[in-house]
């Protein structure tokens, strides 16, 4: 990894790792939050992934309209390390445990590939 990329991918590290301690305490459900990025195309390709526990649960944060707090969160944190997202809708997806154990038999990096 070159080091402008290792830079880039520490800071969106630092970013989501914030969103992430502060979601714990936050969001009923949330369970941990991961990126991936293709830094040739970057930000345009970044996409960060909110993992809850059950798809009860991220349905309940939808409710609650917990979907926008940690997309705004997310935009937040990038912005305090100089990443500007255009539309963070575009960058922030979710998912649950639940769904990765019953379709990929609990593989996340099988099922961060192919989604």
């Amino acid at each position: 990894m070159q080091k402008t990329v290792k830079k880039l991918d520490n800071n969106v590290i630092k970013a989501l790792t914030n969103v992430c301690e502060l979601a714990k305490r936050k969001v009923s459900g949330f369970q941990w939050i991961t990126h991936t990025a293709s830094y040739d195309r970057f930000p345009a390709s970044l996409t960060v992934i909110c993992v809850f526990d059950t798809q009860a649960s991220l349905e309940q944060a939808n409710v609650e309209e917990q979907d926008i707090y940690l997309r705004r969160q997310i935009q937040t944190q990038l912005l305090k390390v100089g990443i500007k997202l255009k539309d963070a809708r575009h960058h922030v997806r979710f998912d649950t445990e639940q769904a990765c154990e019953a379709q990929n038999n609990g593989n996340w990096q099988l099922r961060i590939k192919t989604h």
